[in-house]
């Protein structure tokens, strides 16, 4: 092994928590080195979230063009160019990575493009990109190598060339009838997205629901709103094998039947990136299913050495990772900051989005937590008539015998941004009567919460 370069920090991967890391403490005057194999600041802005609501909002524009005699529009004939499509996304992209290496320069971090393996503690060999190799070494390494789309060992699978969201999120032309297989999170924001650009869609869950962990309200509406929107759902399924080429012809066998597409898109979960890097030699343990083991600090099993975002084991959300950040950065400063406890908040990104943060009514009765229920239609919120977007509900989980607010849930347009109104007062210990009562500007969606929370049953 060649004499190791020093560092004061180094971090294997550049993904959100591992880049704001590298930003910051480069800042501060220390020396800091960022080994990343592909994707300048991670999956989020090449492959993942911004590139994914990008084209998910395309989806969205075509819709408008399909609704046109709604809004009194006269469009004519129009059709998708998924190119474009695909070219609008990566103009985007683009524009991102060049603003992720301008942070690069500017904090003074320096951004190694190559695979990196541990090849002894703390010290990290880098095949470049480039070609040739180096063995950097830092005081302090971090741990950010993400995660990567799993793909089962079904028969006949991995052999069929299946579409996961990276390649969806770049094709230029339009499948025919795309396959989704995954009811969750990925599966149907893309499901939907396709089937508004064209694509005959059915998508395929083995659970009995889609999103089967939450509330069965929340599975019915999608559901119908799927149904609406003329996508296939085809739950309690389980596929046995697959035959074909995706891209071409492919044949999902279930109990049920073959289901027969031109395309098929894997989205079943993720698996973390953490084979084949080394942590043996570093003396970081993994768990059963891959993921580096870290402590509510984010420590690993070796001194000095730290893990963060999906590669650790925290929920899978760029948001949690970034709070993940702020964990290891201050206890890096001396503090004493940890993952039990905090909010996980998310968002699905369908149209209308579904948004929850805190208990559903679900994990309410497993944890035998009391609460009073409040829910409302969407269309009692007056702004989204003047949208026409009326389908959906708001709901709040309310302490039984007090005010504070134990979840709440949106499935309708702005969800997100409704949802983080809740949230911030869910920090800060306010009683939902405080938002009741509030004085919000009319007519806005966040004024729904006003009649939601009026309609909390009486203790």
């Amino acid at each position: 092994m060649s004499h190791p370069e020093e560092y004061d920090v180094v971090v294997l991967g550049s993904g959100a928590p591992g880049k704001l890391l590298s930003w910051t403490l480069a800042s501060q005057g220390k020396r800091v080195a960022v080994i990343e194999r592909r994707y300048v600041g991670g999956a989020c802005p090449n492959i993942a979230c911004l590139p994914s609501k990008n084209v998910i909002h395309s989806a969205k524009v075509a819709s408008y063009f399909r609704r046109g005699a709604e809004f009194g529009i006269a469009t004519g004939d129009w059709k998708v160019d998924m190119a474009a499509v695909r070219d609008r996304k990566r103009k985007m992209v683009d524009g991102l990575v060049v603003l992720h290496q301008a942070n690069y320069r500017e904090s003074g971090a320096e951004l190694v493009m190559g695979h990196g393996r541990f090849v002894a503690p703390k010290t990290v060999e880098v095949a470049l990109n480039a070609g040739g190799t180096r063995t950097l070494r830092g005081e302090t390494v971090v741990i950010d190598t993400g995660s990567r789309a799993r793909i089962d060992d079904t028969p006949g699978l991995s052999e069929s060339r299946p579409l996961t969201h990276v390649e969806a999120l770049d094709l230029d032309h339009l499948p025919e009838h795309l396959i989704v297989l995954g009811g969750g999170y990925v599966g149907l924001e893309l499901a939907q997205a396709y089937r508004r650009f064209g694509s005959r869609v059915t998508v395929v869950e083995r659970n009995g629901s889609i999103i089967h962990r939450e509330d069965p309200d929340v599975t019915e509406a999608i559901e119908r709103l799927f149904r609406d929107e003329g996508i296939e759902v085809l739950t309690g399924t389980a596929v046995d094998r697959v035959e074909g080429r995706s891209g071409q012809s492919v044949r999902l066998h279930a109990a049920r039947g073959a289901i027969e597409g031109t395309h098929l898109l894997v989205a079943g979960g993720r698996t973390p990136n953490t084979d084949g890097i080394g942590l043996e030699k570093a003396g970081v343990e993994t768990d059963e299913r891959g993921h580096v083991k870290a402590n509510e600090r984010l420590q690993t099993t070796a001194e000095d050495v730290w893990a963060v975002g999906d590669c650790a084991g925290s929920p899978y959300f760029t948001h949690i990772g970034v709070d993940d950040f702020r964990v290891v950065l201050d206890n890096l400063s001396g503090g004493h900051r940890v993952t039990t406890g905090r909010q996980v908040p998310f968002c699905l990104f369908t149209d209308p989005e579904l948004a929850r943060v805190g208990l559903s009514e679900r994990e309410a009765r497993e944890r035998g937590v009391g609460y009073r229920l409040a829910k409302i239609p969407l269309d009692h919120v007056l702004r989204t008539r003047t949208l026409s977007e009326t389908r959906g509900f708001l709901k709040a989980l309310i302490e039984q015998g007090g005010d504070r607010i134990l979840g709440f849930t949106a499935f309708g347009v702005e969800a997100g941004e409704i949802m983080a109104i809740v949230q911030i007062a869910m920090l800060g210990g306010i009683p939902y009567t405080a938002i009741r009562d509030a004085v919000i500007t009319h007519p806005t969606m966040a004024e729904g919460l006003g009649d939601l929370l009026s309609s909390v049953p009486r203790v």
